[in-house]
């Protein structure tokens, strides 16, 4: 009997790790998948169908960083990424806080609160006809700045919730303390509140990169310059009408997936902590 214990007591705490590798193991084939297809040579690449390159070649990488826009692409995305994280997250601790603190004292912020989660339930396809006709009459399609309105739109009310729920979890008594010693509220909100919401911060910044460098179908329609276009279009490049360039879209793909993949490695411990304070505090 005590055997027969052992051993279920064994297999119960095998079996979760075991279906967590077999779930990663599903979700990170199509990606390793791509990586090994784009070090395959173009005279293997569609008659190959061995998993792994017979041998291996970076044809397709100097085809895309010699005769493409690829860093052209790649330098759009960075730049509006960085701009669109930057303004998200300083309008999201701004009004973060603001939901937190006064959210007891003023009327109606509870149902201002819940009205930016309910937001995130709208898909961006309703929006798209009005948002482009919008920048139409006021004459800025085409340009860096709709995108970034834009994205900024649409990664704030996420951002300012999760902040809010953040700010909810910091003890008010350290604002207080702050206070005392003649601090205004914006000064202890930067020197006090700040640095302690540091994982908060690095969560929603984070989450707003993620969206503006994975982003397609507004960058497409407000942008139509190729020097303008960011990652996810100028991939589609790739894609013709009558062919498609497999081998330079797979090394063009693994390129793509590369800054955020040693971004999130980095800042793994900081998007962990400040999801789950964003998610459970409040």
């Amino acid at each position: 009997m005590k055997n027969d214990f052992k051993i279920k007591k064994v297999v119960y705490g095998i079996l979760p790790y075991a279906a967590m590798i077999f779930a990663l193991g599903v979700i990170l084939l199509p990606v390793v998948s791509m990586v090994m297809s784009s070090f395959k040579s173009p005279e293997t690449f569609m008659s190959s169908t061995s998993f792994f390159p017979e041998k291996f070649s970076l044809d397709y990488y100097r085809n895309v960083l010699g005769k493409t826009h690829f860093l052209k692409y790649l330098i759009n995305s960075v730049v509006i990424g960085v701009l669109v994280s930057l303004f998200s997250t300083f309008l999201s601790i701004l009004g973060g806080y603001a939901l937190s603190r006064f959210k007891k004292r003023v009327k109606g912020l509870k149902f201002y609160t819940i009205f930016l989660l309910a937001l995130q339930m709208f898909p961006v396809v309703q929006l798209i006809i009005p948002l482009y006709l919008t920048f139409q009459k006021i004459g800025i399609t085409n340009t860096r700045l709709s995108v970034f309105i834009a994205y900024s739109t649409f990664t704030l009310p996420l951002n300012i919730w999760m902040m809010q729920s953040y700010f909810d979890g910091i003890p008010y008594e350290l604002e207080e303390s702050g206070r005392i010693d003649g601090c205004s509220r914006l000064q202890c909100l930067y020197k006090l509140i700040v640095p302690v919401a540091g994982p908060g911060i690095s969560s929603v910044s984070i989450f707003a990169f993620n969206y503006c460098w994975n982003e397609y179908l507004l960058g497409s329609l407000l942008l139509k310059t190729d020097g303008l276009r960011t990652l996810p279009i100028g991939l589609q490049n790739f894609m013709q009408e009558q062919t498609t360039d497999w081998g330079s879209l797979m090394s063009a793909s693994s390129l793509a997936i590369l800054p955020v993949l040693i971004f999130l490695i980095v800042m793994q411990k900081q998007i962990i902590s400040g999801m789950m304070a964003g998610s459970v505090k409040g």
